[in-house]
């Protein structure tokens, strides 16, 4: 079994027990608690896609040039990245609730900056703060975890994870709409009035939670760079999940294009609506929670590379004619294929990353903050990749590229599934926590 020797071999790690008298003072994860940790992870992410589709408007605004308006979609996601290493870490050290609604409050403050920033330069200083707050997401899943048995942990992270891709689908056409109503400013209010709500509301519920105090700040955030050598699950389940990324970030990034192009002709509204297709496919995370819980991980795994590949045979039929299917003569029934092959694709990525949370996080729940922020951290890498190249390939290939592109980046994660056992089994209470190599 891949975690059948969780006590051997391991960085030092900073326990996240909580202590017994906290846990008593701790409310239970209801139901209730579960839906409002998805509904915040959700708003919280909104503002973190929403420059994409802004680009044109913030940079004529602020007078970016043509080659420093990409700073304006890039610089929240090095934001985040720098988050997932140097903040999201701190609740492996530091009493949970205050960590998070700290780290919120800040995002609050850089999101009305940036909606008030007057120059290119505190744009860019507030969207930087704003991405790396904005890491707080990571905080919160694994507090989420934490609250519930074992036994019901899959679910509850898919859970989670449903209201973080809702927010993350919905994030583009919310700009759009919001920006295209009351101007890009408007939008960034917005998001900070609506990311202070959260604050509110998570004050009221989230649970105390003080890990064991074992390291320095500057020990834990060395020992970043162990825990991919030492945790085999977290190499193979961003590997996995960074190649549906990339798919992902393709399509998503590049279907713009094809819907702007004959025979569909669709503008900014149209496309906004189109991305409301893929919110359907949230609704796989609790399912894939449940799958894992089971012991279906990894057979679970491998059906979510089937469906992405399948998806995007789909669309390379509805959008560049394969299987000699044309386009042009259907473009209705053409379009209804591309959305579901949207839903399809979020189906399978979706899916592949709330069972590789959920492996990621049994793993070592000792060291669960800095595991779940290098997961997303790296699978990141491939979602940036993927974005990347939707440009090039699009241009030298058409849609036709593009599909291909994504699909051999999912054909070599099945593969490798193909190849592997298990991530998860029957596990003893000394198997879900880690121990130091001392």
């Amino acid at each position: 079994m891949a975690n059948a020797h969780v006590g051997a071999h391991r960085p030092p790690v900073v326990g996240t027990h909580t202590p017994p008298q906290a846990a008593r003072q701790s409310p239970a994860l209801t139901r209730d608690l579960e839906l409002l940790f998805a509904a915040a992870v959700g708003v919280i992410v909104l503002p973190l896609y929403a420059p994409q589709p802004l680009i044109d408007l913030i940079g004529s605004s602020l007078g970016f040039s043509l080659g420093a308006a990409s700073l304006i979609a890039m610089t929240p996601m090095l934001g985040y990245a720098t988050g997932l290493v140097l903040l999201v870490p701190l609740i492996d050290i530091l009493e949970n609730r205050r960590v998070i609604l700290l780290t919120l409050l800040v995002d609050v403050v850089a999101l009305a900056g940036a909606a008030a920033a007057p120059s290119v330069a505190l744009f860019l200083l507030a969207a930087f703060a704003g991405g790396c707050t904005t890491s707080a997401i990571q905080m919160v899943v694994p507090v989420a975890a934490s609250r519930a048995d074992e036994a019901q942990r899959g679910r509850v992270i898919g859970n989670v994870m449903s209201g973080l891709m809702i927010g993350i689908l919905l994030s583009r056409p919310i700009a759009s709409l919001g920006a295209a109503a009351f101007g890009w400013r408007g939008a960034y209010t917005i998001d900070a009035i609506a990311v202070a709500l959260i604050v509110v509301a998570l004050q009221r519920v989230l649970p105390r939670r003080q890990p064991a105090v074992g390291v320095t700040y500057g020990a834990l955030i060395a020992s970043l760079w162990m825990l991919p050598v030492k945790e085999p699950v977290l190499r193979r389940r961003a590997l996995y999940q960074g190649l549906c990324m990339g798919a992902f970030g393709i399509f998503w990034t590049a279907v713009a294009l094809r819907l702007a192009a004959p025979p569909f002709g669709l503008g900014p509204v149209g496309i906004a609506l189109f991305a409301l297709a893929g919110v359907g496919g949230a609704v796989v995370a609790p399912i894939a929670g449940w799958a894992g819980d089971r012991g279906w991980t990894m057979r679970a795994t491998r059906l979510a590379h089937a469906t992405v590949i399948a998806a995007l045979f789909l669309a390379g039929a509805a959008g560049a004619g394969w299987f000699g299917f044309d386009p042009a003569v259907r473009p209705v029934l053409s379009l209804g294929l591309l959305a579901a092959a949207a839903v399809a694709l979020d189906f399978g990525v979706i899916g592949d990353q709330t069972l590789g949370r959920r492996a990621v996080h049994l793993a070592c729940t000792q060291a669960s903050g800095r595991l779940n922020g290098l997961y997303t951290g790296l699978f990141f890498v491939g979602g940036s990749a993927g974005s990347a190249l939707a440009g090039m390939a699009w241009v030298e290939g058409g849609w036709t590229l593009v599909c291909a592109v994504g699909l051999g980046c999912v054909a070599l994660a099945l593969a490798l599934t193909s190849i592997q056992q298990s991530d998860d089994g029957p596990r003893t209470s000394d198997e879900t926590t880690c121990r130091s190599d001392g």
